[in-house]
């Protein structure tokens, strides 16, 4: 009877530990391989928005049009670019798949590919490749300018880490649990009688663990075989917990390292345009009647050279950036109204330009405690978009005062109605309120870059729009800053 018993209690056990053992595996490859899927989607995602972003950019600044000739010509440096900007292969291909340039060529020799293929057809596609021990993804998609397609960019991203780990945690997961129910079944053999109870809280319990149900714990009041057993089980519980937040945090941060340069990368891609345009705006005014005026001649080579070098100060700056070797910046006594003045005078032109024109009304002494570049780069994007989005023949009013405590600057400005729920989205970044509207080449960075500064030196920023108007107000804290300006003084 006892013997009967017992072989039944094997065979059974047999039967549970197969099942559950192939579940629990299926079960954790699954989530495993829908995890690597998930960051492998969002990582392609990432890489063709900023390779997007650059291609724009790159048409934008060399004022080309949007056809496959230009893209052509440009193939190579385009490539050379993205490889060096993304750390990953490049090959650059015409609307029909024919390779126009590649980094490496012996990774793009397939064109049979599917992700080639779809990326002709006019889709996004990635196809994932297995060599031993090797995981790689080739990921094609159209680039498409002002609606044309004008070329195709194909990515080779190098995921064999990634897959690795994932392997080494499925391995370590089954081994630890096969161990378990090995041991298990042991002392169930031996101990059939006594241990019918306690395998079956086991039972239960690993199976709310095959759930994904982590927070189970066995908690047997006893010091023998079955109660270090129970330890154990929970200890692996434990360990599987511990090795899922470590990959949850290294995911996090490596996503959060991605965004930070991302958006450093928008950031300072959108602010080289403003110099730009102003430097274009004085050059073709100089060149139409700068002679015959020597005081807007000299006014406008100076303002030029002036923009020219606070241009090349941001490719500084993106180039320490990228070295990683950047460091952080002293904070300076900064006369914010002169700098406003200075600005809004150097925006006129760009104003002008727009039918538009600029009314100034500042304190002086408006004293903060920053970076100027930082604050000329706060005014510079609230008076760029004020142009923008005004209406036609409109004036803009620019204010700055002391008011109790704060220093309080005001950019006002007529438009178009806005609604609230605009309104609480016009800081995020690449928003655009008016996107059929908006100039060419935005990107619905400039007043993300404003929130950003604004936050860095502890102010505040609100909008409202009401009767056709767009008030926009910045406030700082003016305490520090004055008692630091009267002791320098």
């Amino acid at each position: 009877m006892m013997h009967r018993i017992s072989l039944k209690f094997l065979l059974g056990f047999l039967l549970l530990f197969s099942f559950s053992f192939v579940v629990l595996s299926q079960t954790v490859k699954e989530i495993i391989h829908t995890s690597n899927q998930n960051l492998i989607t969002t990582e392609l995602e990432g890489l063709k928005n900023n390779s997007n972003v650059y291609v724009r950019q790159t048409f934008l600044i060399n004022h080309f049009t949007s056809n496959e000739l230009y893209f052509g010509e440009m193939a190579e440096e385009l490539g050379n670019n993205l490889n060096r900007a993304t750390g990953n292969s490049v090959g650059v291909y015409t609307v029909n798949g024919e390779l126009l340039y590649a980094s490496d060529k012996s990774l793009f020799s397939q064109p049979q590919r599917t992700d080639l293929q779809e990326a002709i057809h006019g889709s996004t596609a990635f196809n994932i490749e297995y060599d031993e021990d090797k995981t790689s993804v080739l990921f094609s998609y159209p680039v498409v300018i002002d609606g044309a397609k004008v070329g195709i960019l194909r990515f080779y991203k190098d995921f064999s880490l990634l897959y690795q780990q994932s392997n080494r945690i499925l391995d370590t997961t089954l081994y630890i649990t096969l161990a378990i129910f090995a041991v298990t079944f042991i002392f169930s053999f031996i101990l059939s009688r006594h241990i019918t109870l306690p395998l079956g809280k086991l039972a239960r319990a690993s199976s709310e663990v095959k759930n994904g149900n982590l927070n189970i714990r066995i908690g047997f009041k006893r010091k023998d075989e079955i109660g270090r057993l129970a330890d154990n089980f929970n200890e692996m519980i434990n360990q599987i917990e511990l090795q899922m937040s470590i990959i949850r945090k290294d995911r996090d941060q490596l996503k959060e390292l991605h965004q930070q340069e991302k958006r450093f990368f928008d950031n300072i891609t959108h602010e080289l345009k403003t110099p730009l345009t102003s430097i274009l705006g004085y050059a073709e005014l100089i060149k139409t009647h700068g002679e015959r005026d020597r005081s807007f001649f000299e006014k406008g080579m100076n303002h030029i050279i002036e923009e020219s070098k606070r241009l090349h100060n941001m490719v500084l700056k993106l180039l320490e950036v990228s070295r990683r070797h950047a460091t952080n910046q002293e904070l300076d006594n900064v006369e914010a109204g002169e700098v406003l003045r200075d600005v809004c005078e150097s925006m006129s032109i760009r104003a002008q330009r727009y039918k538009k024109n600029i009314t100034v009304d500042i304190e002086n002494g408006l004293y903060l405690l920053a970076q100027e570049d930082r604050i000329r780069q706060l005014f510079i994007n609230l008076l760029d978009n004020a142009i923008k989005y005004s209406l036609d023949f409109s004036e803009i009013n620019v204010r700055g005062f002391h008011v109790d405590s704060k220093i309080r600057f005001i950019v006002e400005n007529s438009s178009d109605p806005i609604d609230a729920k605009q309104l609480s989205k016009l800081f995020e970044p690449f928003y655009l309120a008016h996107s059929k509207d908006s100039e060419e080449g935005s990107v619905g960075l400039g007043l993300s870059i404003v929130k950003s500064i604004v936050d860095e030196l502890e102010g505040s920023i609100s909008m409202v729009n009401q009767d056709n108007h767009t008030v926009v107000t910045v406030e700082f804290n003016r305490i520090k800053a004055v008692e630091e300006g009267t002791r320098h003084g």
